[in-house]
């Protein structure tokens, strides 16, 4: 279903005329004018630092100065014009609108927008981006710096696109490629399941025949009189809202809005079609959707007529109540996951809105394959307790602390809440008519509100809010036909309904039990890098720790493990070695399991995690300073007393046996599980593995391969963000330096850095099982590894100078591909290891062109120097990233957190940008000669299973 939209509706009552007594008559009331901004509606205290705005035309406008990160901004145009506003052979031109935007204006000439962009530092995708939805299209522009040059340009395109497309014909026919191309690629499982579900559950419906893609059929028919039409009847000043956040002066950005689009001329708006109906009576019917790739899934649904709820302070706190609710019943629901049995995989309550035709309580109920029966029965039963039972003061405890802990991380942040963050506010504001406010105000709020929130308080905003489940619709999907069909679903359901209920056992109340590690650690060595001020340091018993204060994130701050080992323990003989380090921590502590953990530290900023990369074991979390030592002692706990339960093995196990299933689904997915083992002649250590092997790991295996890495392997600690030097050398000193002795350097691992690059380069042919029309084409040649920093960079321009041509070929040229893509990898892990790849997604007819045009392509790049022109494209947003690197913590971590064991990091950020700007165009056609010849490349095609033979 649609998340629930929060809007208002005002109806003010006419004053009754004064006529004289006699004659005197009672008016009817008047149909009241929708506010401009829906907070001048509500008695929620409006965030004070934005400014609102409306031109005459009737665009609107939102203005908020901000810092974070520092000297950048963003620009975002809504317009609302979604696929809901198209008639029937309008569907996708609000989409193909989308895509035109980038194709040719007045002011602009057709295909330079986004060249434009790219010589100003914004790269196409990661800041020069739009989507389309069924209520509204949004334009992003972000900024990486504060220019004002820079803002004035990107408000005259965003006019452009609102007032002064050109959508030419010629234009229109190119699109009409890429945009077909996206539909054939979305084309999967998982859509063709979204669209039946959406059939299902709303038949009637106006959304599920107006998905935003579109269709072939309407595609192939547009024409660019057709879709201007759309455009012109649609993007009009008061369906437009400009929304501009970043460090800029608001009463100089204010009047530059007005200055480009006060002259937009106004137009009627028409009013948006409505998504329904949706009949709210809909019951007792049942639908099967069979897919092979698809895991097995219960949904149940009641549907209710929708509420109009106006965003108010007395709404807020019913919806709170209701959040506490649901929060409680999945809870509740996730524990049953972490039994060493399951009955589910995964289950979940809640109620939304279907637009605002409806609204409509799910549950739904994940299971493995043929195990529905046990898991609608155990959701169930969870969810008719919570209706007749309700709940307890410890579970509305839990719930509370967690929402009061992020409301006051939150409140401490306020001074450092980033663009994206901001943004969001205001988008809650326009989509939802919520109304922004200060973090402080909101905690202020909450604070107030808490002492009201009592288990019987909850209990009753639930049952107000819930639509029962009475001969609820009942869907299933699956990868083959449940056992009784229909009425078998039915049949369970109805059985489950009247099962006795039991009471629920209630938890017991524990403390954390891992605070004591020993004597602190000494520090015995305490230094400071010169060029970045990073503090570093070294324990008595080896542990390191690297420290950098800043004041990015008020209040809150990353901390990073790094344990030596990690992938180099995948040997030939031992290649899945670390594959279960994903589970790692679901597995528990020894004195705590993974769910008594989420009760027992409940309102704190930790988390836990473990991850494997080529060379070490990682764990990062952001936390706050009051948190820090706990953060640590959890962290501190998983390496010396992990609990290896086994519902960490279920699964994991369950996440196998999904991914086999589906593993041939899509051409991206068959390529994914077949490449490693087709460049490396099928090294076990980089090669998909048959499952069984996957099915015989076990927490007994993973114990023993990482047993000795986390008894002495080195550890290296990162500490970033807003903390006191003093208590985090201490909270480090009370943990991992009170550890026993460890290994005091990483180790090289010199016979496990040799990674082979196949020398066969004949083409291979993977299969998939998904849409006949779909096919990828994927050349890969060998490079380079990455440990000459000039080289690397030199490599990552090439990178991106074929990303550049490769895309301006295929897909504005030619309209074979909606977003080919360009990946290096200069590994600085394996020795004289590299790659280059071109990859696109095509129709199965345009394989061999495409393979054709990527080599033409890079024969170009081979034959001639890049014009300047081309490589200022590549280069300036690569240099303006490079100049907003120390604007964020996690940017920062990235040099910490090996500040020490890998000091060589900090020089190669620090010159990067004067070695950037010195790359020549002959340097890297030089390189694209070394590297990108004919006859050294490694051709791959993923067909549909029926094309060249079988898999």
């Amino acid at each position: 279903m649609i998340p629930r939209f929060l809007t208002v509706s005002l109806l003010i009552g006419a004053i009754a005329a004064c006529a004289p007594q006699q004659e005197r008559v009672t008016a009817m009331p008047a149909p009241a004018a929708k506010p401009v901004w829906a907070f001048e509606a509500s008695d929620v205290p409006l965030d004070p630092a934005w400014t609102f705005g409306k031109l005459p035309n009737g665009m609107r406008y939102a203005i908020r100065s901000n810092a974070t990160p520092k000297g950048t901004g963003m620009v975002r145009l809504m317009v609302d014009a979604g696929s809901l506003d198209e008639d029937e052979a309008e569907r996708g031109y609000a989409h193909f609108v989308e895509h035109m935007a980038f194709n040719g204006s007045t002011n602009v000439p057709e295909g330079e927008m986004v060249k434009l962009l790219e010589r100003k530092g914004l790269a196409f995708g990661a800041h020069t981006n739009a989507s389309t939805n069924f209520e509204y299209t949004l334009y992003q522009l972000d900024l990486p710096k504060n220019d004002p040059a820079l803002l004035d340009t990107a408000l005259m395109l965003m006019r452009e696109t609102a007032s002064e497309l050109t959508i030419s014909p010629e234009a229109v026919e190119r699109e009409r490629g890429v945009v077909l191309a996206e539909l054939r690629d979305r084309n999967t499982y998982a859509y063709r399941n979204l669209v039946d579900q959406f059939e299902f559950a709303a038949p009637s419906a106006r959304f599920p025949k107006r998905l935003p893609i579109g269709t072939v059929e309407t595609l192939n028919a547009a024409t660019a009189e057709a879709v201007k039409a759309f455009w012109r009847r649609e993007y009009v000043p008061a369906q437009a809202t400009l929304v501009v956040v970043g460090e800029f002066d608001v009463t100089a950005v204010e009047a530059a809005i007005r200055a480009r689009f006060a002259d937009w001329s106004p137009a009627p708006a028409e009013p948006q079609p409505p998504a329904g109906p949706v009949d709210p009576k809909d019951r007792a019917r049942t639908d099967l959707f069979v897919d092979p790739a698809l895991s097995e899934r219960i949904t149940a649904s009641r549907g209710a007529p929708w509420r109009d709820e106006p965003d108010s302070v007395a709404q807020r706190r019913e919806n709170m109540l209701r959040q506490i609710a649901y929060g409680i019943v999945n809870r509740r629901l996730l524990s049953q996951t972490r039994q060493a049995d399951p009955p589910f995989r995964g289950a979940g309550l809640g109620t939304s809105d279907t637009f605002k035709a409806a609204r409509a309580t799910n549950l739904v109920v994940d299971t493995v394959d043929g195990k529905w029966p046990r898991g609608l029965e155990a959701a169930v039963l969870e969810y008719r307790r919570a209706i007749a039972q309700g709940f307890t003061a410890a579970e509305v405890a839990e719930q509370v602390a967690n929402i009061r802990t992020a409301a006051r991380n939150l409140a401490a942040s306020a001074e450092t809440r980033s663009n994206d963050a901001l943004f969001g506010a205001v988008l809650a504001l326009l989509r939802d008519d919520v109304t922004p406010v200060t973090p402080q105000s909101s905690l202020e709020r909450l604070e107030a509100f808490i002492p009201a929130i009592t288990p019987e308080a909850v209990h009753a905003a639930f049952k107000r809010d819930l639509v029962e489940l009475n001969e609820p619709l009942l869907r299933f999907q699956g990868r083959r036909d449940p056992v009784g069909g229909a009425n078998a679903i039915r049949a369970t359901w109805d059985a489950a309904m009247r099962a006795p209920l039991g009471e629920r056992a209630a938890a017991a109340t524990i403390g954390f039990a891992y605070t004591d590690f020993g004597a602190p650690g000494a520090v015995t060595a305490d230094s400071v890098e010169p060029k970045l001020g990073i503090r570093m340091l070294r324990f008595a018993n080896g542990v390191r720790l690297n420290l950098k204060r800043t004041d990015l994130d008020k209040g809150r701050l990353l901390v990073q493990l790094s344990l030596d080992g990690g992938e180099r323990l995948d040997t030939r003989d031992n290649p899945l070695a670390t594959e279960m380090t994903s589970v790692f921590t679901s597995g528990g502590l020894g004195k705590h399991s993974s769910d008594e953990l989420q009760t027992l530290l409940a309102g704190r900023s930790v988390s836990a995690n473990f991850s494997a990369t080529p060379e070490t074991f990682v764990a990062s979390s952001l936390t706050t300073p009051a948190d820090l030592e706990l953060q640590l002692q959890l962290l501190a706990a998983f390496g010396l007393d992990p609990g290896y339960r086994a519902e960490g093995e279920v699964l994991y196990r369950n996440s196998i046996n999904n991914f086999f299933q589906a593993r041939f689904a899509t051409p991206g997915s068959a390529l994914s599980s077949a490449i490693g083992g087709i460049l490396s002649d099928d090294d076990p250590r980089f090669s998909l593995q048959p499952v069984e092997a996957y099915r015989k790991l076990s927490f007994a295996k993973l114990k023993a391969d990482l047993a000795d890495r986390l008894a002495n392997g080195a550890i290296e600690i990162g500490i970033v963000g807003d903390f006191d030097e003093a208590m985090a050398i201490a909270a480090v000193a009370k943990t991992f330096g009170a550890l026993p002795q460890r290994e005091t350097e990483f180790r090289t691992y010199p016979e496990q850095r040799e990674r082979s690059f196949t020398a066969n380069r004949s083409e291979r042919i993977v299969h998939h099982t998904g849409a006949s029309d779909q096919a990828i084409v994927r050349l890969t040649w060998k490079t380079r590894d990455g440990e000459d920093p000039e080289a690397a960079l030199v490599l990552e321009m090439l990178e991106r100078v074929v990303q550049l041509e490769v895309t301006e070929t295929l897909r504005e040229k030619l309209g074979k591909a909606y977003s080919p893509g360009v990946s290096s990898d200069a590994s600085r892990f394996w020795r004289d290891w590299g790659t280059l790849s071109v990859t696109a997604s095509v129709d199965v007819k345009e394989v061999e062109a495409t393979r054709a045009a990527i080599l033409a392509t890079i024969a170009e790049l081979r034959d001639a120097p890049v014009s300047e022109d081309l490589l200022l494209r590549a280069r300036a947003p690569v240099v303006e990233a490079l100049d907003n690197a120390f604007k964020s913590n996690r940017s920062w971590l990235a040099l910490v957190d090996r500040a020490q064991t890998e000091p060589d990091r900090v020089e190669r950020q620090l010159l990067a940008k004067q070695r950037i700007l010195a790359i020549t165009p002959q340097q890297i056609q030089n390189m694209a000669r070394t590297y990108l010849q004919d006859g050294k490349f490694l051709p791959i095609t993923v067909l549909p299973k029926d094309r060249r033979g079988d898999p």
